[in-house]
């Protein structure tokens, strides 16, 4: 079923429907939506001289009822929210005004999945609440070729299927899209305010937030999002650029990976890298794969200095770090994969951070506190409070790491509980 839903990503025509212009900012959200989240659909747009029939079904429409998005069985929502769309869907839990957890993970990729896994697996009524897409960034990578007992390889959007099917089998509950607001303390146990209104009291809390992709610094940027510009390489991507020039920016991992990826669908794939040699952060097997590849036109010390196209991107400006030199080529898409920051603005200075940004726990957690108090090695500077996965200062930045971050969360949980007292819904 995870391939079948992969594969029908690619197919155009399949699933459910998105009508609205790409001038309209709440079309733009339910796209990115359903492109993060790996959902089959169909975006139409009436301002397109091609489609007049889309045109038709939403002339006359208010404002505030774009996009029309149909849903197989004949059923319409006009101007849906995305999590309108989701519950629409069956995809998540809709959560009541207030909720009583043992455990709430804020975050779905693969450190907030494998809590849930082993929290629910250990008796924990667990929930996990996800902003944008299950998976987190990991979700988004084409091949993941050195996790341990995947000697083939898998992409990051099935091992963010599996994680999820597996943590709902042991009863976690999991739903997206709902952001974190605050974190708070009542009556011995946690308060997290979500973006919908709803509050979740936990005994417990993990941080799982992760990092959010770095955006160039361009001038007409967001001129060309949604559907010129792309932080992930999917099968939906690469059915929008197919038979096209595409650039990829990026000398990690994820850029390596995509432009690998690209190479079997794009006309041509250029690969645009500030270092000065294709390995300096990317792994050899990558580079090597890379630089063997005919398809694929490696840029050293290179950037992307201008954005050139009337409605969509044409082509790209590069400049050369070294000389100087400025050179246009053809782009018909630009994928970026130039980093991220953690995503903790939301704390508001509830916890201790590193300079930046990073959540600090253990003995850094302690020093930040300076009260004499010691954490648990997950724990953050607030009791019953962890992080774990990419958010986590210090931590490695890998799927596998972020995945043990999470069990051995669930172990320091444990201990934590059994030293405080703490009361589990099912008792409070």
């Amino acid at each position: 079923f995870i391939a079948r839903r992969e594969a029908l990503q690619g197919v155009h025509g399949i699933g459910f429907e998105v009508l609205g212009p790409h001038s309209s900012q709440a079309t733009l959200r339910i796209v990115e939506f359903a492109r993060s989240n790996r959902l089959p659909f169909t975006w139409r747009d009436p301002e397109q001289a091609d489609d007049e029939a889309a045109a038709v079904l939403v002339a006359g429409l208010d404002p505030a009822d774009v996009p029309l998005v149909r849903l197989p069985g004949g059923v319409e929502l006009r101007g849906p929210s995305t999590g309108e769309l989701s519950r629409a869907l069956g995809v998540g839990r809709e959560l009541a005004p207030r909720e009583q957890v043992d455990l709430v993970v804020i975050g779905a990729g693969p450190a907030g999945l494998a809590a849930a896994v082993y929290g629910a697996s250990e008796g924990l009524e667990t929930l996990v609440v996800e902003s944008t897409a299950l998976g987190g960034q990991a979700g988004s990578s084409r091949r993941i070729e050195n996790y341990l007992g995947f000697p083939a390889g898998i992409s990051g959007a099935e091992l963010a299927d599996r994680a999820t099917i597996q943590a709902e089998k042991f009863g976690a509950h999991i739903t997206v899209p709902v952001a974190a607001t605050a974190l708070d303390e009542r009556d011995g146990r946690h308060l997290l305010r979500l973006d919908d209104g709803a509050a979740v009291a936990a005994s417990v809390v993990v941080i799982a937030t992760g990092v959010r992709y770095r955006r160039l610094d361009l001038p007409r940027l967001e001129e060309f999002e949604a559907h010129s510009i792309f932080y992930a390489a999917t099968p939906m991507e690469a059915r929008l650029c197919a038979g096209d020039p595409v650039a990829v920016v990026g000398g990690g991992n994820s850029g390596g990976q995509a432009a690998l990826f690209l190479s079997r669908h794009a006309a041509h794939v250029r690969l645009l890298v500030r270092e000065r040699e294709l390995s300096e952060h990317m792994s050899r097997y990558l580079a090597d794969r890379i630089e063997r590849d005919p398809s694929i036109e490696v840029f050293l010390h290179s950037e992307v200095c201008e954005l050139i196209g009337e409605h969509a991107l044409e082509a790209i400006a590069v400049a050369d770090q070294l000389t100087g030199d400025r050179k246009q080529v053809p782009a018909r898409a630009l994928f970026v994969f130039i980093g991220a920051e953690p995503h903790t603005r939301w704390l508001d200075g509830r916890l201790a951070l590193d300079t930046g940004g990073y959540v600090l726990t253990g003995p850094a957690a302690a020093r930040a506190r300076g009260d004499g108090r010691e954490p648990l090695l997950l724990e953050t500077s607030l009791p019953g409070v962890f992080a774990v996965g990419d958010v986590r200062s210090g931590s490695a930045q890998r799927v596998a790491a972020a995945v043990g971050d999470g069990a051995v969360a669930i172990r320091l949980i444990h201990e934590r509980l059994a030293h405080d007292g703490r009361p589990l819904a099912a008792c409070s």
